[in-house]
């Protein structure tokens, strides 16, 4: 077997790369923190298993954020790695863990959503916020465990970090390095992707069809606009990036347009604000009356709406979990 690298990006393309990571980071980053914010505040007034789990999908993006300028440092160095060798690896392993933390967490909050609409009176009875951070704990584990295959490929043979392929990293590989690291994606496509998709689109399937024959109309809206943020997440931000695996599979080698579509799974930092969103009214009554602090009552922000919506969330069981 040769050892001849894979050339799977375009150096000339950089920019595209720059400017994608700088918009994510300019609209996700105060967006994840105003959620922080509202999810640290409702987890103190009134712990709900839902808010846990959105807490923590909040805290992935973050981590994503943070990390991101390392990512706009390669890509205004023409795709070659600037920064010093450790960071190589600690920023693809982050990278790729936050992107399927995501689709775990999502995939948790649709079967939370279910359970509260499907069931009420028994999840009402059962508030879960410590088995929540259970299931918190074993997405972080489960994406960690999978996406430690960045460290596994990285110092598998030769490092994918080489001076003699032009200080590239995590972005060219040897046969030897693929054939361990293409299995591997195929396996994240099925068990990251696949079924948190088909548990996500059968709950949701469900929660609407439940909503449909009641008279809560401003209830379905905001279950409509949750079911389209998730749906946008996995279909468009995630979906093209996991059948790039497949495909790679199948060819034996990565696609040339991964990288490409590895981009759009980068913006789902911005769109998981809107899950926050119509996740429920409490949410959003916070989040206006957080932009009136923040813009000093300017704006079309209107207290009195936000403190109505509030005090209808909290008037509610103490085990509910409102949509």
């Amino acid at each position: 077997m040769g050892t001849s690298p894979k050339w799977s990006f375009f150096p000339g393309d950089h920019w595209l790369y720059f400017s994608v990571y700088l918009f994510t980071f300019i609209v996700g980053l105060p967006l994840n923190m105003m959620a922080l914010v509202i999810f640290v505040g409702k987890l103190r007034r009134r712990p709900v298993a839902v808010d846990v789990l959105l807490l923590n999908l909040t805290l992935s993006d973050l981590l994503l954020l943070l990390f991101l300028p390392f990512r706009m440092v390669e890509a205004a160095s023409a795709m070659h790695w600037p920064l010093p060798l450790v960071f190589c690896p600690l920023s693809g392993f982050l990278f790729f863990t936050t992107i399927y933390l995501t689709s775990l967490f999502l995939t948790t909050v649709s079967i939370e959503r279910f359970l509260s609409v499907a069931y009420p009176i028994w999840y009402k009875a059962r508030p879960r916020p410590g088995q929540a951070s259970l299931v918190s704990g074993a997405c972080w584990l489960l994406a960690s465990a999978h996406c430690s295959v960045v460290y596994v490929t990285e110092f598998s043979g030769n490092s994918s970090y080489s001076q003699t392929m032009n200080s590239t990293c995590y972005l060219e590989f040897e046969e030897a390095q693929l054939a361990l690291l293409l299995p591997v994606r195929l396996e994240m496509a099925v068990v990251l992707f696949g079924v948190p998709l088909l548990i996500t689109s059968y709950c949701y399937g469900r929660l609407v069809w439940v909503l449909s024959r009641g008279t809560n109309h401003r209830r379905k809206r905001r279950v409509v606009g949750l079911v389209a943020a998730t749906l946008l997440n996995f279909l468009v931000c995630f979906g093209p990036y996991n059948v790039s695996h497949v495909v790679g599979y199948i060819k034996g080698e990565s696609p040339a347009w991964r990288s490409y579509v590895l981009l759009l799974s980068t913006l789902n930092s911005c769109v998981d604000p809107l899950v926050y969103y119509f996740s429920s009214s409490g949410f959003q009554a916070d989040f206006h009356e957080l932009l009136r602090r923040l813009t000093g009552g300017r704006g079309p922000w209107k207290q009195e709406g936000s403190v109505k919506l509030k005090k209808s969330e909290e008037g509610g069981s103490h085990g509910s979990c409102p949509t």
